[in-house]
């Protein structure tokens, strides 16, 4: 299972540090990554990270102010969001890749955690 936490209500230019929780077996040997999904909109693609931290990757609109992050000691990836606009509020869930590393694409993820609310005002 997965946990994300974190969220919250944030003025734009602010910071947040998002954390998600692992209590499966295959973190530490699997990519991760976030996502999130704003009202009416399509889930995105937020980051990935590979296994071993050697790599990650950032979508355009997020790419320069947030980054991710893990503890494979304690199960633990983190997404840390500087700059935050008002175009970030959405709920932001975390993922587990199927193998050691991840594309931006849904499916190379196989299981989702319960999200958690980011709300940036103008």
């Amino acid at each position: 299972q997965l946990q994300a936490s974190g969220g919250g209500l944030v003025q734009a230019g602010g910071s947040l540090r998002l954390s998600c929780s692992a209590s499966r077996r295959g973190f530490s040997t699997s990519a991760m990554g976030w996502f999130r999904q704003a009202p009416g909109k399509e889930r995105e693609f937020v980051a990935v990270i590979s296994w071993n931290s050697d790599e990650t990757y950032y979508g355009d609109s997020v790419k320069g102010r947030f980054t991710i992050s893990r503890d494979n000691a304690k199960n633990k990836i983190y997404l840390q969001m500087n700059s935050l606009k008002p175009e970030d509020t959405a709920i932001y869930y975390c993922a587990k890749g199927a193998y050691k590393w991840a594309t931006v694409d849904r499916k190379s993820f196989d299981s989702w955690g319960t999200g958690t609310q980011v709300t940036v005002s103008s």
